[in-house]
């Protein structure tokens, strides 16, 4: 059934997956390594909490014909500001949030998302180049790691997220680009029926080959609307993920889960009708959808 989900991916849906260039912005825009994103603090510990998954279905994220354009904004960084991150929660549209593990409100913030109908990935800390300090350096990915230690790490994160059904990077520049590493975390996902977002902090990624040779569900985001842009620059990238959405049937926004990314959407995401364009979850952009 996998099989038939990327083959269905590799005939019809490859434009989603490997966009010409980098993107479809234009020049290549990596989504910040930024650490204000999480406090730097000592982070907590996981709970034991029972997880169940299964594949997706097969198919893929394909618009049938007599469908509306499909986005998914996904929102990165959560799960370590409580009262912002109950704010999400009340977002008018559908939206997907990509929850850091073991903050402060990661548990309650992905329990709460997901019965609410919003989707809900683990932002899953990595590598990044360079030095980076934030609380998630005591769980981060990194290369050379043991796919034992890995898998140790990646079981604590679902264990307090069983909610998730894939998973994005939270920083990762130096461990989605190394292909041996990834590797080895998409078949750790593959045995999860996890599917993998690439965040795309860099243009060396190699995370989209390592998911798709696995044989998982895998999507990479087309725009990036960082935190620290002008209002102005988010509105034009909005138009631009609108005209992806409406050139191509579907679309992924990724943005930070701060307060002025979340004002902006809010005044933005009413669009969305009067362009005809449908916000839905990750999961099910990556899932078939049937004519009307």
């Amino acid at each position: 059934m996998l099989g038939a989900f990327l083959a269905g991916l590799f005939t019809i849906g490859a434009a989603i997956l490997m966009p010409g260039g980098e993107n479809r912005t234009g020049a290549f825009s990596p989504a910040r390594e930024d650490p204000s994103a999480v406090p730097a603090a000592p982070g907590g510990g996981a709970q034991n909490v029972p997880a169940s998954r299964q594949p997706l279905p097969p198919g893929g994220a394909i618009r049938g014909e007599g469908t509306p354009p499909r986005l998914a904004i996904v929102v990165d960084d959560c799960g370590y500001d409580p009262t912002r991150d109950a704010e999400w929660l009340k977002f008018p549209e559908k939206i997907t949030l990509s929850v850091i593990p073991f903050g402060p409100s990661s548990r309650r913030l992905a329990q709460s998302a997901h019965e609410r109908g919003f989707g809900v990935l683990i932002n899953v800390p990595m590598e990044p180049e360079g030095s980076v300090s934030d609380r998630t350096e005591g769980f981060r990915l990194r290369r050379g790691m043991r796919g034992e230690e890995m898998e140790t790490l990646l079981g604590r994160m679902i264990e307090e997220n069983p909610w998730a059904t894939g998973a994005s990077n939270h920083m990762g520049s130096a461990f989605t680009a190394d292909l041996e590493s990834m590797t080895t975390f998409v078949s750790l996902l593959k045995g999860k029926g996890l599917f993998l977002l690439d965040s795309m902090t860099t243009s060396r990624s190699v995370a989209v080959r390592a998911a798709l040779q696995a044989g998982i569900p895998v999507a990479r985001r087309d725009v990036f609307l960082d935190a620290d842009m002008a209002p102005e620059e988010m509105r034009v990238q909005w138009k631009k993920t609108i005209a992806i959405a409406k050139e191509k049937g579907t679309a992924v926004l990724l943005c930070q889960g701060r307060e002025d990314s979340l004002r902006t959407m809010l005044d933005l995401v009413p669009d969305l009708e009067a362009e005809g364009v449908r916000a839905v979850t990750l999961t099910e952009l990556l899932s078939p959808v049937r004519s009307l």
